[in-house]
C-alpha cells in the first residue's frame, strides 16, 4: 500500500474510532501536539484528550451519528476528506435540549499525517444548516 493510501486509510480509520470512541486508538494515532482547527467549537481539540472532549460533546446529542464518507483526496502529508454528519439530535447539545429532529450537513475535513500519525486537523463544517434543521434558526 503507498503512502497516500495509507494516509487515507487512517482516516477512514480515525472516523471509525471517533464513532466508537476508542481511546486505546487515540492514544496511538492522534499526536499529543495534534490540534484541530474548527471555529464553531467552544473549546481547543488538542491531543487525544481533545477528540475525547469532542466526542463525549456529540456523542450524547447525537448517539445515532453515522458518517458516510464520500470522497478522499491524498497529496504529500494531507488528506481532504468529504462527507455527511447524519444524526438524530436525542440529547443536550451545548444549551439547546434535545429536539428529536434530524441532521444532514455536509463536511470537509483536511487532516495533515506525518509518520503513520494524526498531528493537525481543519474541520469545516455546515453549521448553519445543522442550526435550521435543528428548528434553532428558520430555515
Amino acid at each position: 500500500m503507498s503512502v497516500l493510501e495509507a494516509n487515507k486509510q487512517l482516516c477512514r480509520d480515525y472516523f471509525k474510532a471517533f464513532l466508537a470512541g476508542d481511546k486505546a486508538w487515540w492514544a496511538q494515532y492522534i499526536a499529543p501536539t495534534f490540534v484541530r482547527h474548527d471555529a464553531g467549537l467552544p473549546f481547543e481539540v488538542r491531543g487525544p484528550a481533545g477528540v475525547a472532549q469532542l466526542h463525549d460533546a456529540l456523542l450524547p446529542a447525537f448517539p445515532d451519528m453515522q458518517l458516510p464518507l464520500l470522497d478522499f483526496v491524498a497529496e504529500g502529508e494531507k488528506v481532504l476528506v468529504r462527507l455527511r454528519v447524519q444524526a438524530t439530535h436525542t440529547g443536550p447539545f451545548g444549551d439547546m435540549a434535545a429536539t428529536g429532529r434530524k441532521i444532514d450537513i455536509g463536511v470537509l475535513d483536511l487532516f495533515q499525517i506525518r509518520d503513520g500519525v494524526l498531528i493537525e486537523h481543519w474541520a469545516m463544517l455546515d453549521n448553519l444548516g445543522m442550526l435550521k434543521q435543528l428548528g434553532a434558526l428558520p430555515a
